[in-house]
């Protein structure tokens, strides 16, 4: 029973920003992974930041010095600081995060969010 919502897009003019956070709820044990993949029409769903439970940081190059993810421990909750967007950059962002569960903390579960469109047009 673990969930992971996601807050945040919407229509954006090309130049904007938008804040998108997701939130894990649930029975969880400990969170490792959380991040962004996003997918537009038509293409494969890609990755466009993760972030480690020490904070290490991995981005697309394609986002590279515009995003900037984050997370909140306390809050179980990730964020994807988007500057300077571009039409391109429209998609649907799906928030995903592995973690561990305290029925099973041995092994890590990949859980998903249902994902928030994001359009950057003008």
């Amino acid at each position: 029973q673990v969930q992971l919502v996601e807050s945040g897009g919407g229509l954006v003019q090309p130049g904007g920003s938008l804040r998108l956070s997701c939130a894990a709820s649930g029975s969880i044990f400990s969170i490792h992974n959380m991040g962004w993949y996003r997918q537009a029409p038509g293409k494969q769903r890609d990755l466009v930041a993760a972030i480690t439970s020490g904070d290490s940081t991995n981005y697309s190059d394609s986002v590279k010095g515009r995003f900037t993810i984050s997370r909140d421990n306390a809050k179980n909750t990730v964020y994807l600081q988007m500057n300077s967007l571009k039409p391109e950059d429209t998609a649907v962002y799906f928030c995903f995060a592995d973690l561990r569960v305290p029925w099973n903390p041995y092994s890590d579960y990949d859980y998903w969010g249902q994902g928030t469109q994001v359009t950057v047009s003008s």
